[in-house]
């Protein structure tokens, strides 16, 4: 049976968001997206649609050179599945990509997942869920909770991912293009400065 080979990139944009995620859940690299080339050129998940506005949120072709993304810490994994796997992957998204415009971000969602509560949205989803959902019926790639419980950290922990390239994802392109050969990067560090700051404020959100 022929392979077929997908990528995830899991980053840390540094924003608030971001910083809070990455305080309550103890972990790094807390945005998760899946791409269907080593070049990431085909790159999409549930974030900004526009950058400078973080309640703008949806289905998204990410940028990897954007202004947004290209500072960011990454990490990138590849992942081994059949074809019938990826051509279902790639089915899911697609057709999400073609009604973009009936899907929102799951705010609410991330809520949720901090209070282990489902709370349904139509048409909602935060990264980690939309990558999640992608991959629930794939082999070999079985997540122990569900969707509207996965956490970038889980999908990270999956067997089978392959890890590519750790560092800036500025440099990505650069370790892709030197012999096709990708090396691990300077370790990520997690941001906090701001998370202490907010944290009461998000805390009185959450109980409310």
């Amino acid at each position: 049976m022929k392979e077929k080979t997908i990528y995830f990139l899991f980053t840390d944009t540094g924003t608030v968001l971001s910083r809070l995620i990455n305080y309550f859940t103890r972990k790094q690299l807390n945005h998760v997206s899946i791409a269907f080339d080593e070049d990431l050129q085909e790159l999409y998940s549930f974030g900004r649609k526009n950058p400078n506005n973080p309640f703008s949120g949806g289905f998204v072709r990410e940028d990897i050179h954007g202004e947004f993304l290209s500072k960011a810490n990454c990490a990138v994994y590849s992942f081994q599945l059949s074809e019938d796997d990826y051509y279902q992957i790639n089915t899911y998204i697609k057709r999400i990509e073609a009604e973009a415009c009936n899907y929102k971000y799951n705010f609410l969602g991330l809520i949720g997942v901090l209070l282990k509560i489902d709370l349904k949205r139509k048409n909602a989803l935060f990264c980690s869920q939309f990558v999640a959902t992608a991959m629930e019926n794939v082999h070999g790639f079985q997540l122990d909770k569900p969707a509207c419980f996965t956490t970038p950290a889980d999908i990270r922990e999956q067997g089978g991912l392959q890890l590519m390239y750790q560092g800036k994802l500025a440099d990505y392109q650069k370790q892709v293009e030197v012999d096709g050969k990708l090396i691990t990067g300077t370790p990520i560090i997690a941001k906090q400065s701001l998370i202490f700051s907010v944290r009461e404020k998000v805390k009185q959100f959450v109980v409310r």
